[in-house]
């Protein structure tokens, strides 16, 4: 057993060459390989844990896996490249090494922390986002919730309590399902038309579209490399048309798709960075991937744009009244202030602190979700637990780091400048909460 354990060892980590000088970036390099090869391995046995790969297929696991889940092999790798990476981390002669190092020791980080989850070994919800993601999201009381929820509650009419009234006029918005396909891809239509007009994205990117049930998630992209994406659609719940706004612009341009892009074409294929290649699901890669793209929404389109947009193309072609457009939308704009509900939801389930009934009667009450989302978001929290940190608390530090470095919605050039820049470089929320520009 000790021999097997051995050549895994060797197969998949000691292929360094002796001869490379020590902090060099054919040494960087190699530990980039390394890190691959190590996500690579323990995605074989945790099925979420590679959300995307494109690099060379000779990094892939040459090997047959173990029958058993082998944690503290897994656990040692992580060490090891942790500290092959220590003289990169500290040296202020290489800024662009230093970085890269910096880089992926927080996402090496994240392995641990998720090889132990993969294993039943778990932490508070906090502890997990602070390892996985690299932050803690801020906790609000209840109170906090009940005041912004009286606050809607002044705006929307009708009668019943907040969530329902806010319910009655959400299901004016209802896209019939007959119309989904038109309106949603109308709706990426113009999400890319308005990316393109300030980016130049690769001549060959394109994506699939496809629509599925039995998701937790409301949008995938599966990230195929060569600037190529699988795009899919959960229609287990009813699409409102924000939504189909919302999710075209998250999941395709400027979100997720172009996101995956920039790294592709600017990190691993112009410079040669193997570790971009790999995108861990559970790193502090997706509080950037999951915060950008929510904020990109905003970015293409500000201000009143997106209900104007629903107003004059998306709601005629579904055949659907306008009526009463302009307050839902006021109603949406202050809705979003109640997203971090979520966040105690997810607290309270993972550190046993709040039952299932009282976690959906927080995202009925305060999330002001209809019945069947507020139990998919249960659904998300049971598999993804601390992900959902990233959607809200991710969206808030884009958001900050983008407007404090004066990308305004006044400053259109400058917002779009400031975040290609975010969605094409390795950035650490450390880097976002600190704000300094990159």
């Amino acid at each position: 057993m000790k021999k097997i354990v051995y050549l895994i060892i060797v197969v998949l980590f000691l292929s360094c060459n002796e001869n490379q000088h020590r902090g060099s970036k054919e040494e960087l390099d190699k530990i980039a390989a390394d890190y691959v090869k190590l996500g690579l391995e323990i995605g074989r046995y945790d099925g979420d844990f590679v959300d995307a790969y494109y690099g060379p297929d000779s990094l892939k696991p040459a090997t047959a896996k173990l029958e058993v889940f082998p944690k503290f092999i897994l656990l040692n790798a992580v060490k090891d490249l942790t500290n092959r990476l220590l003289p990169f981390t500290g040296d202020d002669r290489n800024k662009e090494l230093a970085l890269r190092a910096g880089w992926m020791t927080g996402q090496l980080q994240a392995f641990t922390r998720r090889i132990k989850i993969f294993s039943g070994e778990y932490k508070s919800f906090d502890e997990e986002s602070r390892d996985l993601f690299g932050v803690v999201a801020p906790i609000y009381p209840e109170s906090h919730y009940q005041k912004l929820v009286t606050q809607l509650d002044a705006l929307l009419p009708g009668t019943g309590t907040t969530a329902e009234k806010f319910q009655q006029l959400a299901n004016h918005f209802i896209i019939p399902k007959n119309k989904l396909d038109t309106v949603f891809k109308t709706a990426i239509a113009e999400s890319r038309k308005r990316t393109l007009a300030h980016y130049k994205l690769p001549a060959n990117e394109n994506f699939t579209l496809e629509y599925v049930t039995g998701k937790p998630w409301s949008g995938y992209n599966w990230y195929k490399g060569n600037y190529q994406s699988d795009i899919q659609v959960n229609t287990d719940t009813d699409m409102f048309i924000e939504r189909a706004i919302d999710v075209a612009s998250h999941e395709s341009y400027p979100g997720h798709h172009v996101y995956n892009m920039l790294l592709e074409k600017k990190l691993y294929r112009d410079k040669g960075w193997l570790e971009i290649s790999l995108y861990p699901l559970f790193s502090p890669q997706s509080l950037i991937a999951e915060g950008s793209a929510n904020y990109g929404i905003d970015v293409a389109f500000p201000g009143n744009e997106k209900s104007d947009f629903a107003r004059d193309v998306l709601l005629p072609l579904a055949g659907m009244d306008t009526a009463g457009l302009g307050i839902y939308f006021d109603a949406l704009r202050l809705k979003g202030n109640l997203n971090f509900v979520r966040n105690e939801v997810g607290r309270g389930l993972l550190d046993n602190i709040m039952s299932e009934t009282e976690a959906l009667r927080w995202l009925m009450q305060y999330g002001l979700n209809n019945k069947e989302t507020a139990l998919k978001s249960i659904s998300f929290i049971k598999k993804y637990r601390s992900y959902v940190i990233n959607y809200n608390y991710g969206l808030q530090l884009v958001k900050d780091y983008i407007e404090s470095n004066g990308g305004t919605a006044s400053a259109t050039n400058k917002r779009w400048k400031l975040f290609e820049e975010l969605l094409s470089n390795e950035v650490t929320p450390q880097q976002l909460i600190k704000g300094k520009k990159l």
